[in-house]
């Protein structure tokens, strides 16, 4: 299944790869063959597995206990620190952030049920993600979510080949853990920021997949 959110994206690449093979004939000639046919085939092979969209089912015991965090995106964890976040949470936070190569699903999930309390678009530089200075500086969306037992703040962050976030979610509405809600296209990272007081259940270089790993429980 190819995910609503790169449609457009995977339609241009298919189109692109089919002419490509389609000028092989009319070009007549051997190198056209051997050039051409391998850039059209991969082009079409890698626009089906960077936009496929996965089925994922979050297991109904962690929807029962709205205080567990799940991973918003598949990938791997690079680094869980202590930081400062004044925009949302108001203090000393720790940041677990989860950098995605091109070869992941980039389909983005809810990590915490509650309601989004704060939406914000942030334009900015296209640092590789795995770049100490990406999270302040690049572009990036930063969301906030709340219920009950707390608050949850995360930021999809685009790479150095990523040019464009995808998301369908608001300030006031209500979401659900494991929910699809956005995209990040070709490579990028999600910081989650928690209260100190925060359980985390993921350490870096830990896989994660998003919405079937829980990575922590807020307090």
């Amino acid at each position: 299944m190819i995910t609503k959110y790169g449609v457009d994206n995977f339609c241009i690449m298919v189109i692109v790869g089919l002419i490509l093979i389609a000028l092989i004939p009319l070009i007549g000639k051997d190198w056209a063959a051997w050039i051409l046919s391998p850039i059209g085939v991969i082009l079409i092979a890698f626009a089906v597995w960077f936009f496929r969209d996965p089925q994922r089912i979050t297991p109904e015991k962690w929807l029962e206990d709205p205080a567990l965090i799940v991973a918003p995106c598949d990938g791997k964890v690079l680094q869980i620190i202590d930081a400062d976040e004044n925009e949302f949470m108001g203090g000393k936070v720790k940041q677990i952030s989860i950098f995605l190569s091109p070869l992941d699903v980039h389909v983005n999930r809810i990590p915490l049920s509650g309601t989004v309390k704060y939406f914000k678009y942030n334009p900015g530089d296209y640092l590789v993600a795995y770049h100490p200075k990406a999270s302040p500086l690049n572009e990036q969306t930063h969301i906030g979510i709340e219920n009950p037992h707390g608050k949850l703040f995360f930021k999809q962050i685009v790479g150095i080949m990523a040019r464009r976030l995808v998301w369908d979610i608001k300030e006031g509405d209500t979401v659900t853990a494991g929910n699809k809600f956005g995209m990040m296209k070709f490579g990028s990272r999600i910081d989650i920021l928690l209260s100190p007081e925060s359980e985390i259940f993921v350490k870096p270089g830990d896989k994660t997949c998003a919405g079937e790993s829980l990575i922590g429980r807020i307090r």
